[in-house]
């Protein structure tokens, strides 16, 4: 979604040539038309928007949705990063960009969300009181009773790097390449805004149980055991 029509017709122009089926928006009222007639695999949005900004627009998307969210904005201040990040957004992009940059970040988040799903084998972990699938990418509760966890693709990546090295240091870099790749930066904060963002969505729904721990000069420790299970 982006108001500047010219930069929304190139951007649209060169996805569609990539084999991508676009629909374009210019602001939230637009937007929430849009949706009402189709389901995106990717949310492409602009921090400054008329009316409803693109803050507002991606907290409100969060509240239900879990479509992945890329976040694009002219300004350069980290703190408008975190910011969108804290809100929900699966990544961010610095506006002016190129295209094929912006292709790059748009196809390793459907990596993510989308990787496991071509996977047979079925990989379900089961730690605390929680079961989680990586094949269909979600987080259930041992009572069956209970609504499944709802997390964004990036914290669901985020948990599944944690699940598969349980009671592991793991350095903020080691997350970042096992979870974004290639498509990280040096000095990328994106991580600590997942794990905050995690944090608080597992202590939520478990009370007391502190399953993420800081370990200082070091990275994040899953701190309980996981087991596998069918």
């Amino acid at each position: 979604m982006e108001d500047d029509a010219e930069i929304s017709r190139l951007v649209a122009d060169f996805m569609r040539r990539e084999g991508f089926e676009v629909a374009c928006a210019g602001d939230g009222k637009a937007m929430d038309a849009v949706l009402a007639r189709l389901r995106p695999d990717i949310l492409i949005l602009d921090l400054m928007l008329p009316g409803e900004d693109g803050l507002s627009i991606c907290r409100r998307m969060r509240a239900n949705d879990t479509v992945p969210i890329l976040m694009l904005t002219a300004k350069s201040d980290e703190i408008d990063r975190v910011v969108g990040l804290e809100m929900g957004a699966d990544d961010y992009l610095v506006k002016p960009f190129g295209p094929r940059e912006l292709l790059a970040r748009v196809r390793a988040i459907l990596r993510r969300a989308n990787g496991a799903a071509a996977k047979t084998m079925l990989r379900r972990y089961a730690f605390n009181r929680f079961i989680v699938d990586l094949d269909s990418r979600s987080v259930e509760f041992a009572e069956a009773d209970q609504v499944p966890l709802q997390l964004t693709s990036a914290e669901f990546d985020l948990l599944g790097c944690f699940v598969q090295r349980p009671r592991r240091v793991l350095t903020r870099d080691q997350i970042l390449d096992w979870t974004r790749g290639r498509s990280a930066e040096p000095f990328d904060r994106t991580v600590d805004m997942l794990i905050s963002r995690l944090r608080k969505k597992l202590d939520a729904a478990s009370p007391g149980s502190n399953l993420i721990t800081t370990v200082r000069n070091g990275g994040y420790l899953f701190t309980v055991s996981v087991k596998q299970v069918s």
